[in-house]
């Protein structure tokens, strides 16, 4: 398949510290097939300087296709999410965080099922795949793990890693769902109601993992596993629309 441009969603939270270190690596990161990059971030009303230290970096890089917006209140990641994906105008996107987790030189690994034609959804999984990852929390893994198995339940996927920030969608298909959760219960909605898509082709691929500790940012916690379990009863299970 033919892609011309690959919209990268950001949302950012209080994020000043360490996103020109992931702006620098969109820059330079060359995608297969000459695709162009749209980069649509999203400041869910930081309370440091991310919104300078985003403005900065446009301004000392004004070839760089970033589109910058704000929300005048804090929403939550989803919601973020949620206006990133209206605002996109390549054929696909792929949702990155603000943060030095995952690694954009592997979005060719994802992309690759689709520009051989055999995808339309591509998940980066952490628990697949001979690539780096961090060593860092039992509980936190037992988490996604089963978090995934029981969003595997109701979706009739085999997921390995449902929980993943990385994954590309194609534009139009992601735009037509009706998305509500404005956290942290974006992934099993958003999985829940993908799997639903008739002949929606879902492919998954390992990818490196640089996480973070509590210390260093990392945000979501034991509250949020809760939610994400009655993200996934709701849209999995009752098929809420």
């Amino acid at each position: 398949m033919k892609i011309k441009k690959l919209s990268i969603v950001i949302p950012a939270y209080n994020e000043g510290n360490t996103i020109h270190l992931i702006l620098d690596k969109l820059k330079t990161v060359a995608l297969d097939g000459n695709i162009e990059k749209e980069i649509i971030i999203i400041n869910d009303c930081s309370k440091d300087n991310t919104e300078e230290a985003i403005h900065n970096y446009i301004s000392h890089n004004p070839t760089l296709n970033i589109q910058y917006f704000k929300h005048e209140i804090n929403k939550g990641k989803g919601a973020a999410l949620h206006t990133g994906i209206l605002k996109a105008s390549g054929e696909y996107l792929i949702i990155q965080d603000a943060d030095l987790e995952y690694d954009p030189e592997e979005y060719n690994l994802l992309l690759k099922p689709v520009l051989t034609g055999f995808a339309d959804v591509v998940y980066g999984s952490r628990f697949m795949g001979g690539n780096p990852h961090r060593v860092l929390f039992f509980w936190h893994t037992i988490g996604n793990k089963f978090l995934t198995f029981l969003s595997n339940m109701f979706t009739n996927l085999n997921l390995t890693d449902m929980e993943t920030c990385y994954k590309l969608f194609n534009t139009q298909m992601i735009q037509s769902i009706s998305l509500r959760e404005k956290r942290f219960g974006f992934e099993p909605e958003v999985t829940a109601k993908i799997s639903r898509i008739p002949k929606i082709r879902i492919y998954e691929v390992g990818i490196s993992y640089y996480g973070r500790t509590y210390e260093e940012g990392k945000k979501i916690g034991w509250k949020d596993g809760f939610r994400a379990i009655y993200c996934i009863l709701k849209y999995g299970l009752l098929k809420i629309k």
